[in-house]
């Protein structure tokens, strides 16, 4: 079993900057990849960035260069910098882990809302 405890998130005018932080508990020896999604009103829930246990990263179009993704394996923290944020990045950002057995995890969710 894996927990995940996200921090960071709230309100930030547009063009603005926020830090997203992710902790992992639990059997975290099996997680492979780490990463943040996120569910935008109106849409499905979309992955924003992924990083595996071995650095290789992955983003959505929609955030290359704005957005970056970093992990901390000795203390299981993967963190997402978020720049030049606009009203289009307003969301619930979820923390995500998925073990090398094809199990997904999933954290409670934090608001990131944009005023425009």
């Amino acid at each position: 079993q894996v927990m995940l405890v996200e921090s960071g998130g709230g309100l930030v005018q547009a063009g603005g900057s926020l830090r997203l932080s992710c902790a992992a508990s639990g059997d975290i020896r099996t997680i492979n990849l780490m990463g943040w999604y996120r569910q935008t009103p109106g849409n499905q829930r979309e992955m924003v960035a992924q990083i595996s246990s071995r650095g290789s990263i992955q983003y959505a179009d929609s955030v290359k260069d704005r957005f970056t993704i970093s992990r901390d394996n000795a203390a299981m923290v993967v963190d997402l910098e978020m720049n030049s944020l606009t009203a289009e990045d307003t969301g619930v950002y979820y923390c995500a882990a998925n073990t090398w057995a094809m199990r997904n995890y999933w954290g409670q969710g934090t608001q990131v809302t944009v005023s425009s």
